[in-house]
């Protein structure tokens, strides 16, 4: 059974506005992507070259200058269609802080359903759902403040859940977090698309994230430079390296032991598939020897 499309983005082009006299300069430039239900994708690019103005895209935040975005078949210039957008697709940013409006974690993810006008015993069960599921139901009557910042995103990560939507986006979610709060929130996510079955968009800057995806889309200079796999985009080490990214750290070794003449994989991904392939190695030269 073929899945189906959900988010379209057709030729999109998009310049932020300039000072008068100047001339815009373009940000997206005729990118065409297409996100499928239920699909877990990471977006690459480092600095400026148009990763998270294309994911503003996606909810409507921003509509391009050019071309056309559609959600669930809603064209994002409509913007009398703003509302069931937005329902459709929630935005969770990078430092939550900036998202946690209430001095109690139950009522923070209660306010958009409570601003949405839902009836209060909706609110309580969708409330202890969200919680539940990004596993900080029992933190609920704590003040936010007492949160590491793992937590933290997680409750960010509650709040748009309890709306209900078939796809979360997610910009450089970890990016303000220790690595211990970058793991809990990274569990969380793929437990939002491999359990329920929610659509996730995530923009990343740490590889080995982006490899627990399913589809890698790499983003430079305003164009989609790949689009694939994990293994297959960062199987081209050095494609990616000239584009200013880095590879997973195992993938980069096994890479350069691949170039010293080492008989290992050149497209590991992950720390068991490295120690795997170095095990091998390593018999394959004790046997040798």
């Amino acid at each position: 059974m073929s899945k189906k499309s959900f988010i379209e983005a057709n030729r999109i082009s998009f310049s932020y506005p300039s000072y008068e006299g100047e001339i815009p300069s373009l940000v997206l430039d005729g990118v065409d992507v297409s996100i499928e239900e239920g699909e877990f994708v990471a977006v690459l690019g480092h600095n400026g070259s148009g990763k998270s103005t294309l994911a503003k895209h996606f909810n409507a935040i921003l509509v391009p200058t050019e071309g056309s975005v559609s959600v669930s078949g809603i064209s994002t210039a409509e913007e009398t269609k703003l509302f069931e957008i937005r329902q459709e697709v929630g935005m969770v940013f990078q430092n939550p802080d900036n998202q946690i409006v209430a001095t109690i974690i139950e009522e923070d993810v209660a306010f958009a359903l409570e601003n949405l006008g839902v009836p209060p015993k909706e609110i309580r069960e969708r409330v202890d759902d969200a919680l539940k599921k990004v596993d900080m139901y029992d933190y609920r009557l704590h003040a936010p403040n007492q949160l590491s910042g793992g937590q933290k995103q997680r409750i960010a990560i509650a709040g748009i859940i309890a709306m209900r939507p078939k796809c979360v986006v997610l910009d450089e979610p970890t990016a303000m977090l220790d690595p211990k709060g970058r793991r809990e929130v990274m569990e969380t996510i793929k437990q939002l698309n491999k359990e329920l079955g929610i659509t996730v968009v995530i923009i990343t800057h740490y590889m080995d994230e982006a490899a627990m995806c399913d589809r890698v889309v790499v983003v430079d200079d305003g164009k989609i430079i790949m689009d694939s796999t994990p293994r297959e985009v960062f199987g081209s080490v050095e494609k990616i390296k000239e584009r200013g990214l880095d590879v997973p750290q195992v993938t980069e070794l096994c890479h350069e032991l691949s170039k010293e003449g080492f008989d290992v994989p050149c497209c590991v991904l992950t720390e068991e598939e490295c120690v795997e392939a170095l095990e091998k190695l390593l018999k394959g030269g004790a046997q040798n020897g």
